[in-house]
């Protein structure tokens, strides 16, 4: 493939699919009128991460749509070039912001990877990590025994052993990378659970379920109980309810579509039994796929208008809150120091969500936002892309670490699970292990008048 000065690349070469016409069969193929939308003027390549990184056509948004009306025409097969670069892509969705044709890439995206799944086929080494991570990632109880794990190498000192060059050669790549993207957790942390149910002080203005997620529930527990806390400051009855499902979204994003509508159909029958205002999320990748339930869902008759009732109701916290006033007697206090936000793709992208974590951050006295350079560039976790593609989602988290760095931010907060692991390794490499933590946890802090050197300490033990 040849890129030209001024437009896409010519094609030179390329052998002809298997299948007589296309290269992908009949369910949910990528739409050929979304694929004609787009027209090729290149307003996404400054937008895309990994056109960004290495400048190759085939890698940025225009050159992917390419590869899919080739392979819809059956010029191209599936074959391991052409889902290399398929594969390449974070789906970040920032080409969906950048273009000015309103082109739905992430509706191409989406429709191209299940295609991936059922028709190419994956060296075995591949198909063995992948299915080794979704047997863990989606269950919420299994998440919990790694995270247990997790907090007992800590307390042996075996984490640290493990990490030791003459011992690393007996830890599987996959497993040293987990343990690399894993944060230090401690038992005390894991014991404690957000509360089923939490009302407010004052008048209840709304009803709302949190949900507690799979990886957010196993990390980040700390971040679910302060949401609870800061949605009951804010006057909501908020409902926690236990053994809830996985939402989908990691197993969506990378194309296994079978048991990701069935998580999300499930998801939906246990948050209809609660009769609230809102479903509220805190990780953005979760809440990117459950407002969009009603176009996965749309040709299911019976969980149709049902998905579309459930994505209506669903907020990202900081979209929540930023609606509400604080219900306390007394006014938040005061929290001193430089906080860096970074806009996770999936909340700024996806959901347009941007001046709500900076219209609630605001709201601290004393907290100083300051401007981060390339603040809504991908860093690089993208669902479980840092753990297929490391290298990429280091060049990423490396160039996202050296903009916080540059921006004298003494904190680092944003509104997703993945984000804040995927920096925190990053910053970790570039010898400036600042603490990273989720906006929720700073109003709570503000709330609860905790002192900032506490919460800084807790960031950093983690």
């Amino acid at each position: 493939m040849v890129a030209t000065a001024s437009g896409p690349p010519r094609v030179q070469g390329h052998p002809r699919g298997d299948a007589a016409t296309t290269a992908f069969d009949d369910h949910h193929a990528p739409d050929p009128a979304l694929i004609a939308d787009c027209v090729h003027c290149g307003f996404c390549l400054p937008a895309c991460p990994t056109y960004l990184l290495w400048g190759e056509e085939m890698d940025s948004p225009r050159g992917r749509i390419l590869l899919m009306d080739l392979a819809a025409r059956g010029e191209i097969g599936m074959g391991q070039e052409v889902v290399r670069h398929w594969d390449a892509c974070l789906g970040c969705m920032a080409c969906v912001d950048a273009c000015p044709s309103g082109v739905q890439y992430n509706r191409l995206v989406e429709q191209v990877r299940p295609q991936v799944e059922r028709r190419f086929a994956r060296s075995w080494r591949d198909r063995a990590s992948r299915a080794a991570l979704f047997a863990v990632l989606p269950h919420p109880r299994r998440m919990r025994v790694v995270a247990s794990a997790v907090a007992l190498t800590e307390v042996l000192g075996l984490r640290s052993a493990l990490r030791r060059t003459p011992m690393q050669r007996l830890v599987p790549k996959t497993l040293r990378r987990l343990d690399e993207m894993a944060p230090s957790l401690r038992f005390a942390d894991l014991a404690t659970r957000a509360p089923r149910r939490l009302t407010p002080r004052g008048r209840r203005v709304l009803r709302v379920a949190v949900l507690t997620g799979c990886v957010q529930d196993a990390f980040f527990a700390h971040v679910n109980r302060a949401t609870a806390r800061v949605l009951a400051a804010h006057g909501c009855e908020v409902l926690v309810p236990p053994f809830q499902s996985c939402c989908g979204a990691l197993e969506l994003h990378a194309g296994r579509e079978r048991p990701a509508l069935q998580r999300m159909r499930t998801l939906i029958a246990q948050m209809e039994t609660l009769h609230v205002d809102h479903i509220v999320v805190n990780s953005a990748g979760c809440g990117s796929a459950m407002k969009e339930y009603g176009a996965l869902l749309a040709d299911d008759p019976f969980w149709s208008a049902r998905a579309v009732s459930f994505s209506a109701r669903v907020r990202d916290v900081t979209e929540l809150i930023a609606e509400l006033e604080v219900q306390l007697p007394s006014r938040l206090h005061a929290l001193s120091g430089r906080v860096a936000y970074h806009d996770a793709c999936h909340l700024a992208h996806a959901q347009g969500v941007r001046l709500q974590p900076r219209t609630v951050l605001g709201r601290i006295p004393g907290l100083e936002l300051v401007d981060l350079k390339e603040s809504d560039v991908c860093c690089g976790s993208a669902g479980i892309y840092n753990l297929v593609a490391p290298r990429a989602a280091d060049d990423l988290g490396d160039r996202k670490a050296g903009n916080i760095v540059a921006s004298g931010a003494e904190l680092l907060t944003a509104g997703n699970g993945g984000c804040l692991l995927q920096i925190q390794a990053a910053l970790r490499r570039a010898g400036h292990p600042l603490p990273v933590v989720h906006p929720v946890e700073l109003l709570d802090a503000s709330i609860r008048g905790l002192p900032v050197s506490q919460l800084l300490a807790g960031a950093r033990s983690r």
